[in-house]
């Protein structure tokens, strides 16, 4: 194919999505009339006519539809490797968005890009602390963290982390005139820290394991948090019961500061994954961000 023609399925492009000639021929840098003549001149050699033209609107008729759907990714894709291939030429810069919770800004984040921001002053990243399964294409970001079981198949998941674990934690305050529960049955009558998840609204089920049996509790009590630092603060203040990442609250287990329940109920699972979209342009300053994140454990 001559390159010509490519260039006027690129002015047909640029017509169909912006429904104008005076938005194209802006975006594109050419006269109105120019841009005009170049799409008649491709319905005329295609037999078929592919934009609707009235006073007010323009429009891709059923053929021109097909059409765009077809050569709009395919011009993406293109100028996406042309944008990656251009930036091998220049050192690693931009900045990365990532949502994520407190909890692995914390624990995983933070210290294995501490080394990456140092070496390369010129890339950025951006945390935003999110506990719901937020659209990240949809909200613009580069990539999201979530456990392996929650990654969508239609995105690619790096590994960040080794297996984890939840754990069942209270103070020894609460338990001074409380039994401690055995089973996951026995939190109805406990006074329990939930967990509320800001994207969608829900409180959060606690979720046990044990033999092959699984149980999802909705529990009860008189706090309710968006955040797992906050319930960690709460169970420490002798509020209630939380269910937090083992990792959280270990360090306070150990000096003996919060008693630990059901562990045989809290069994490990897929870890931390740092996801992004399957089509997402990758940048030398984002590739560097996912190898300085991947697990080598």
């Amino acid at each position: 194919m001559q390159r010509g023609n490519l260039d006027d399925l690129a002015a047909f492009v640029a017509v169909a999505r912006e429904r104008s000639f005076t938005k194209a021929a802006a975006k594109l840098g050419v006269s109105q009339s120019a841009l005009s003549h170049t799409i008649r001149e491709l319905e005329a050699r295609l037999g078929v006519r592919l934009l609707t033209r009235t006073t007010r609107s323009v429009s891709p008729t059923e053929p021109g539809e097909r059409l765009l759907r077809t050569l709009a990714p395919r011009f993406e894709e293109i100028d996406a490797e042309l944008s990656s291939i251009a930036e091998l030429r220049e050192k690693p810069a931009g900045t990365i968005r990532i949502t994520a919770t407190e909890f692995v800004i914390d624990t995983i984040l933070l210290p294995k890009l501490g080394a990456l921001l140092r070496q390369y002053p010129d890339i950025k990243v951006e945390f935003i602390v999110d506990y719901g399964l937020t659209d990240i294409v949809a909200e613009q970001y580069d990539a999201g963290v979530r456990t392996g079981e929650q990654v969508g198949k239609d995105m690619i998941a790096v590994r960040i982390g080794p297996d984890m674990r939840m754990a069942v934690v209270g103070a020894s305050s609460y338990f001074k005139n409380r039994a401690e529960p055995k089973k996951p049955q026995d939190l109805i009558g406990h006074n329990c820290i939930n967990l509320r998840l800001p994207t969608h609204g829900n409180v959060y089920a606690w979720e046990f394991e044990k033999g092959g049996r699984e149980l999802r509790v909705r529990v009860e009590g008189q706090l309710t948090c968006n955040g797992s630092a906050h319930m960690l603060t709460a169970a420490l203040s002798g509020l209630g019961l939380a269910y937090i990442p083992e990792g959280l609250a270990e360090p306070h287990i150990a000096k003996g500061r919060l008693k630990r329940v059901l562990t045989d109920w809290c069994l490990p699972f897929s870890g931390y994954h740092l996801y992004y979209a399957s089509r997402r342009q990758s940048s030398a300053a984002f590739s560097l961000v996912v190898d300085a994140l991947r697990h080598r454990g």
